[in-house]
């Protein structure tokens, strides 16, 4: 009998389309059969798609109703593979809905999630899943609202540090043979150690629930592959001389494509997909296998070969979801978190007129804690050279060390990005708020962001960063993250960055809320009429189930009157003081 081995999960919905994805145990049509209020069903099929002896299938499902919430069910062939049997599964039906023009959106979203299930030994090792806290709250609070999408900011996988169970795998596959490398016999290796990653992350029962029942969208970021991808010229020079690093980044390419970005597509794009067309014409699975596994390579090569930043339209709300990890450029005294092209192409999309709300979402924060920014400029200063040679190889061993690689280390780009906000709020008709999502920072905080020609009363902009969904912060981490931004600490690594010749863009921002350590997600809720907030939430535990709590309610647009002005701290020191709109 066929089953579903993972999913489905459902990925692009708007108002009268969805797409499904799932990976079965074998080749086949995959059905999914969507019941509607008339009691009329609506069916959709695809074949299945064979890459190194796992299949997989991306239904996308058409004329559906608008506004509705519509159950649906997954056929492989005419076995019946989802939902599971009756007694063996204790989650409702999965339901998709498709959204009613003018409504609220609420987008959920983090990063940084550990595989494990909610018993006793994983809780004690990574803490509790928000993911499944948030699964166990939509199932038993009937009046819980849904988010109309899950965005997963990166580090869906840890490639480099996978779990006991995994590892025990990867030892039992490797006995015996004399061709792998010591370094990396515990990390995962290619595709088929993927296919265990994905397996394991997705495939608790309340996690499987929630990913077939919420869209979701997913960016790529460094343990996808592997700590500090990308941080560096040096870094890459090193990795790229091991013999294990082709099949590494052939299976994390053509693994991240298939289980993620593919379902970023919507239905228009996957019609034009050049890739997924080639690769459903070619017959020979061998061929097939050859052809993902050399645009893989070719992906991480030539970053022009491949896209992975992607939009979507939710109602007036525009996301953009930036790539800001495969397209780097990295010699040194050029650095950039993407090439010019990419770059042109997200400041296209911020820039199109029609967005109530744009949401940027990158999966490094753009707005650090303050004395973090100041010691990545600093460093980065260094690592190119700025007191010689001794002092750069000194810069790039604490550039790798300390993951000083967020946008203040790719400092021409954070300037870019200051400067696309300051366009987009300076438009004729700017969008109401200006949203930046991150993640990867293993704690969360939201922070009030000033962009001088930008009124704070036509166009909120903030960064709102959570992380992680699991994965928490060691102790002695978080204790330096706060010592950093202490007063004394921050003005000597901005002396520091000034020293080396480091001049900021001119912008300021605050934290106002948190750094929080702790497992969560955080919501935003966005109002076609231009009003938007912000809900955090952190999990724990409530007579054994994972539960999320609230931290933190936030207006970001709604109010409008001032009080007393309020001073900004700004990158490049001066302070910029600014009216600001009052909050819950």
């Amino acid at each position: 009998m066929p089953v579903a081995l993972l999913g489905p999960v459902l990925r692009h919905v708007d108002a009268t389309s969805a797409t499904v994805w799932v990976e079965v145990d074998e080749p086949g049509p995959v059905h999914v059969d969507v019941h509607l209020p008339d009691g009329a069903v609506r069916t959709a099929a695809s074949p299945t798609l064979t890459l190194h002896g796992h299949h997989f299938a991306l239904v996308v499902v058409e004329d559906l109703p608008t506004g509705e919430s519509l159950p649906y069910s997954v056929r492989h062939g005419e076995t019946a593979v989802w939902p599971p049997a009756a007694g063996t599964w204790a989650w409702p039906e999965s339901r998709i809905r498709t959204p009613v023009a003018g409504a609220e959106v609420r987008l959920a979203f983090g990063s940084c999630r550990r595989a494990g299930d909610d018993g006793e030994e994983s809780t004690r090792l990574v803490g509790v899943d928000a993911l499944s806290a948030l699964a166990h709250r939509l199932r038993d609070d009937a009046l819980a609202p849904h988010p109309d999408l899950l965005l997963f900011a990166g580090d869906q996988v840890y490639a480099d540090d996978p779990n006991p169970g995994i590892v025990d795998r990867l030892r039992e596959r490797h006995a015996g043979r004399a061709d792998g490398d010591p370094e990396v016999r515990e990390e995962i290796g290619d595709f088929e150690e993927y296919t265990w990653l994905y397996r394991e992350t997705w495939g608790p029962d309340p996690v499987r629930w929630l990913l077939s029942t919420v869209p979701t969208c997913m960016l790529l970021d460094d343990h996808d592959l592997r700590d500090d991808w990308n941080t560096s010229d040096v870094w890459r020079a090193e990795v790229s001389r091991r013999p294990w690093w082709r099949d590494r980044v052939t299976g994390a390419f053509s693994s991240y494509w298939i289980y993620q970005h593919l379902g970023n597509l919507s239905p228009a794009e996957l019609a034009q997909d050049r890739l997924l067309a080639v690769l459903r014409d070619v017959e020979d699975d061998a061929e097939r296998d050859e052809v993902i596994d050399e645009f893989a390579r070719t992906a991480d090569a030539d970053p022009t070969t491949a896209r992975w930043s992607f939009t979507r339209e939710l109602g007036s709300t525009r996301l953009v979801a930036i790539d800001s990890r495969c397209s780097r450029r990295l010699s040194p005294g050029e650095r950039r978190m993407t090439d010019a092209a990419e770059w042109e192409w997200i400041r296209e999309r911020a820039l199109a007129p029609g967005a109530r709300h744009l949401l940027l979402a990158t999966t490094l924060p753009a707005f650090l804690l303050h004395g973090i920014h100041h010691a990545e400029t600093f460093d980065a200063a260094v690592a190119d050279g700025r007191f010689g040679a001794r002092a750069a190889a000194w810069g790039e061993r604490l550039r790798q060390a300390a993951d000083l690689e967020h946008w203040a280390a790719f400092h021409p780009s954070f300037v870019d990005f200051v400067t696309l906000l300051g366009q987009v709020g300076r438009a004729p008709e700017p969008p109401s708020s200006v949203l930046v999502l991150s993640g990867d920072v293993h704690c969360s905080y939201t922070a009030r962001v000033d962009v001088p020609g930008v009124d704070p009363h036509r166009t909120a902009v903030h960064q709102l960063v959570m992380s992680p969904f699991r994965n928490p912060l060691e102790r002695g981490m978080q204790i330096a993250n706060r010592v950093l931004d202490r007063g004394p600490v921050r003005a000597l690594v901005r002396g520091l960055a000034l020293l080396a010749g480091v001049r900021e863009a001119d912008v300021a921002w605050e934290v106002e809320h948190g750094p929080w350590f702790d497992n969560g997600v955080m919501t935003v809720v966005l109002g076609a009429d231009g009003t938007a907030g912000v809900e955090v939430e952190h999990a724990g535990r409530c007579q054994g189930v994972p539960r999320l709590r609230r931290t933190l309610t936030r207006t970001l647009t709604r109010a409008t009157t001032t009080s007393a002005p309020s001073t900004l701290r700004g990158a490049s020191g001066p302070s910029v003081t600014t009216a600001l709109r009052t909050g819950v």
